[in-house]
């Protein structure tokens, strides 16, 4: 089965909607709308690479600011137009996140890759669609880079949950039985990588990096007692988490993570 294929089939049955409407899964929206929000203008022209059903790309074309959004898979695409409001100046596009052609160079002050590289699994793809995302962005604009992190999704999923037997990943050589690094393929839809490694994917870049922010930080380890949380200890954790989100402490628990760079 063809890389692209095994992303269509997994997003054709997956709401990513509802995922990040839970009060668990709204940490990392609301903590990436909120660094959005530090440096977003008025007048401001956005893209989002890999904009899924659109709840980025929405939420801030309600805001007023232009948005245009690039996706590959046509069901997501499908939901998009559908969720699009009237009085939303937004387009979506068919398009891989490592080949934008069609968009040209130097034109939006900032750019969303919140999903694609969560979907790449060489160094070589990896870099092109930072390319073209960097490529597509004006100078001076910021680029938004999500990840998942590989130590928040096995305290999570194979420690606390055992959705996954990491012991199994071991013998299989999906996990590194020493430094229990990640590997992962095509076939297990999910890159999963650790900071040292967008690190080392970074350096041949000519940006600076303004911020790397532990997006969900212990969310999904806490997903239980957070939704279940009323609504004024919710909003003092998110004022914790927003406190504490870029301290290297959280950087190996939190399960998704945002590298913010200017070009």
């Amino acid at each position: 089965m063809e890389p692209n294929q095994y992303l269509i089939d997994f997003y054709n049955h997956y709401d990513e909607d509802s995922r990040l409407a839970l009060k668990h899964g709204s940490v990392e929206f609301l903590t990436t709308m909120r660094y959005i929000a530090k440096y977003i203008k008025t007048g401001d022209r956005v893209l989002e690479i890999g904009a899924g059903t659109g709840r980025y790309s929405h939420a801030l074309a309600r805001q007023g600011h232009v948005v245009d959004a690039a996706e590959l898979v046509p069901h997501n695409i499908e939901i998009f137009r559908r969720n699009t409001q009237p009085d939303e100046r937004i387009t979506i596009t068919q398009g891989n996140a490592m080949d934008l052609s069609a968009f040209p160079d130097n034109q939006y002050d900032i750019t969303l890759l919140l999903g694609p590289l969560y979907h790449l699994y060489s160094t070589e793809d990896k870099r092109q669609a930072l390319s073209e995302a960097i490529r597509m962005t004006r100078q001076g604009g910021l680029i938004f880079a999500a990840y998942v992190i590989s130590d928040g999704c096995l305290l999570d999923e194979g420690f606390h949950r055992g959705n996954i037997s990491v012991a199994k990943y071991i013998e299989q050589g999906l996990i590194d039985s020493q430094t229990f690094a990640a590997k992962s393929e095509p076939k297990d839809l999910f890159e999963l990588v650790r900071k040292e490694d967008i690190d080392a994917l970074m350096s041949v870049f000519p940006v600076t990096r303004l911020h790397y922010v532990a997006t969900d930080g212990c969310a999904l380890l806490l997903r239980e007692a957070l939704d279940a949380m009323d609504d004024r200890t919710f909003g003092l954790y998110l004022q914790y988490h927003y406190a504490t989100c870029e301290r290297e402490d959280f950087m190996g628990v939190t399960s998704h993570a945002i590298d913010i760079f200017r070009k």
